[in-house]
């Protein structure tokens, strides 16, 4: 575990071009789990979609991460596929428009989780309105984008155990639409919304993922191609790199390098990068790795730093200021690429909500300026070995 001397990291608000052509793509590694499904590949800053009724649909960046954990979740989960996601993603939409929600009426404490505001429907929490009462788990684990996928999908390795019944706990939820299918999972006294939201979660599955292996996708020609996967190629040793905010979520304010501290007035040194982003913005673990540190001090606030191996080499990375009871990993944890950690906040000495990002070879205490350590790892690895077989069961 690395305890890490405080950050300086104070946003100069001063509009830098450095990142301007920075184009950071989000893969899925085979280093911790195999796709069975589609991979998310790209986080857009927003999505605009249209229901089968007409009613024009904008998804913001925040969202978009809450469909990126269902994506991955799905993705990683045997039997689920791309349908699967796509029934996943109509019932989100229908039920909270893709917002974790807490209910601070039926449950005081669910306010004091990462939220993107009060729902207050009855007694039902999170992206899929689950109800604790319900049996669908603890408010803190309601409270979890991660649980609340993998509760969802269900099946053999899910947190229920088939009670209540997640998608693959329903025998036949392939033949029936994929509006049935969400609304056996979700019991709901209106059954016939979640259908209306189809198209708009194909236009988020559109915009965030690429077909994983045995699945179509449309070649040049216009024809039908099958992405298959290698069998005999072992799954690639390398971890791809992540942007650590969704793409239009974010603006660059202060560089790497001696300042001015902008509160104390004293030269120092600012071993990191900062992005001012709204509070709540999903922060991404930049590529597969072991969380080794989550703590919180009075200069860099509530902080994780995350230990990689990227081409076989040790490298780590520090998130600070991190918004108040957002962590969503603990120490030992095990995280993939585009891995939603934690969210946007301005704890510790921060004069307003943004990340503090910094990148460490060889671990601490040697940082580097991560901004063209990011654009190096983006380059040279859109290629990579197709993984043999699917993993069985999401990820926690």
């Amino acid at each position: 575990m690395h305890k890490l001397p405080p950050f300086v990291v104070f946003p100069v608000l001063l509009l830098g071009p450095s990142l301007a052509l920075l184009v950071v793509t989000v893969f899925a590694s085979a280093s911790t789990s195999t796709p069975c499904g589609p991979v998310v590949t790209a986080v857009p800053g927003e999505v605009t979609a249209t229901t089968t009724s007409g009613a024009s649909v904008r998804l913001d960046g925040v969202q978009l991460g809450h469909a990126v954990t269902i994506v991955r979740v799905g993705g990683a989960t045997e039997g689920v596929g791309r349908d699967g996601i796509v029934v996943a993603l109509m019932a989100a939409l229908a039920e909270s428009r893709l917002r974790m929600l807490a209910n601070a009426t039926a449950y005081p404490e669910s306010a004091g989780f990462a939220n993107d505001g009060d729902g207050s429907d009855h007694d039902s929490l999170g992206l899929f309105q689950m109800r604790p009462a319900a049996g669908w788990g603890s408010v803190a684990e309601l409270m979890d984008a991660d649980y609340q996928a993998q509760a969802f999908f269900g099946g053999p390795d899910g947190p229920n155990g088939g009670s209540p019944r997640g998608l693959l706990d329903i025998p036949g939820w392939q033949s029936v639409p994929k509006g049935v299918a969400a609304q056996s999972v979700e019991v709901s006294a209106h059954s016939d919304r979640y259908a209306e939201f189809g198209p708009v979660a194909e236009a988020i599955l559109a915009s965030l993922t690429a077909p994983g292996p045995g699945e179509a996708t449309i070649g040049p020609s216009g024809s039908s191609e099958m992405v298959e996967a290698a069998a005999d190629t072992p799954a690639a040793s390398t971890t791809f790199v992540v942007f650590p905010l969704p793409e239009g979520t974010w603006r660059w304010t202060s560089g790497y390098g001696p300042r001015i501290h902008p509160v104390h007035g004293t030269a120092t040194f600012h071993a990191g990068v900062d992005y001012v982003a709204p509070a709540g913005t999903p922060v991404l673990a930049v590529a597969d790795g072991v969380v080794s540190d989550v703590s919180a001090n009075q200069r860099s606030g509530n902080l994780v730093v995350i230990d990689h191996r990227l081409n076989g080499q040790a490298v780590a990375t520090a998130y600070a200021h991190l918004l108040g009871g957002s962590v969503l990993v603990r120490e030992g944890d095990p995280v993939t690429a585009g891995q939603q950690i934690a969210a946007v906040g301005s704890t510790g000495a921060a004069t307003g909500p943004h990340l503090h990002f910094e990148v460490h070879p060889g671990g601490f205490y040697a940082p580097v300026d991560p901004e063209p350590w990011l654009a190096a790892h983006a380059a040279g690895q859109l290629k990579k070995a197709a993984p043999a077989a699917c993993t069985t069961g999401g990820e926690r």
